[in-house]
């Protein structure tokens, strides 16, 4: 498909309803499937493109176990949607509790694909352009004294953080003096602030955000300490797949079907990535 008609092509979408969208991705599907491009054929050979997301990007049906995205999973795996729609093939959402977990899924090739930001302590994978900025800040409790995010970098001042994750990476270069209580996933991370074991909670804005109305009277600081730029991640050495992968991230951004995805979703606290320039 020609550069000038797929931006055309995406453009459009936010105002056709969801049915009008599903029946143009199919028409990408199957006009894909007629001209294939050779650095994917491995994934329309197999049919789905397998994409990983982990802890609050997802949640899953206790009776069924189906996969169902939340939070800033909802855009991502719309974005996703047209991914698989431009190649030809069916989405297939694989989840993940943890940010390794879905890494050990990458490196080991049971998925194609995976959302996360980059960060130079995740071996094994590449990483295209990113897709969605969420800036890193705190949720602090009603009645707190923290303000700023200087004022949390004192002796004695608890942070709950998420384990490796990459808001939390980026604290531990920073800070010098706050005591990082790690948990696994943000429910815990959470009830660590809300039980009053940490005197503040980092993590992306958007997360915090939902979080907030969990406790009154909180509230999320103005300022951010980073971002997390997040993309697409491929195990490492498929510079194909990651060159094809790329080249649409940037289509789609330019042509503003990421903020359309965005929009749909209607979810506070997301920004679409900065576009590359030559």
């Amino acid at each position: 498909m020609k550069r000038r008609a797929f931006i055309t092509l995406l453009g459009g979408a936010a105002a056709w309803p969801l049915a009008a969208r599903a029946q143009q991705r199919e028409r990408m599907r199957r006009e894909a499937q007629q001209v294939s491009d050779p650095r994917i054929a491995d994934l329309v050979q197999a049919g789905k493109i397998r994409v990983g997301m982990h802890s609050v990007m997802y949640t899953k049906d206790p009776q069924t176990g189906a996969l169902k995205a939340a939070s800033t999973g909802i855009i991502l795996l719309d974005v996703a949607r047209t991914l698989a729609a431009r190649m030809g093939v069916e989405v297939l959402p694989v989840g993940h509790p943890t940010i390794p977990e879905m890494l050990t899924c990458l490196t080991a090739g049971a998925c194609d694909v995976g959302f996360m930001g980059p960060d130079p302590s995740r071996a094994g994978v590449d990483f295209s352009p990113p897709i969605l900025q969420l800036d890193y800040t705190f949720l602090v409790p009603a009645g707190s004294s923290i303000q700023r995010i200087a004022d949390a970098d004192r002796p004695g001042v608890r942070i709950a953080v998420v384990r490796d994750h990459a808001s939390t990476l980026t604290l531990s270069r920073i800070f010098k003096y706050a005591e990082l209580i790690y948990a696994a996933t943000p429910d815990p991370t959470f009830e660590l602030l809300r039980t009053g074991q940490a005197d503040a909670f980092a993590s992306v804005r958007p997360v915090l955000l939902a979080y907030s109305a969990k406790l009154p009277g909180s509230r999320v600081l103005e300022e951010h300490y980073g971002a997390n730029l997040i993309g697409m991640a491929v195990p490492k050495g498929q510079t194909e797949r990651l060159a094809y992968i790329s080249e649409f991230i940037e289509q789609a951004k330019a042509s503003g079907l990421v903020q359309q995805a965005i929009e749909r979703a209607g979810l506070p606290g997301h920004r679409v990535a900065a576009t590359k320039t030559n």
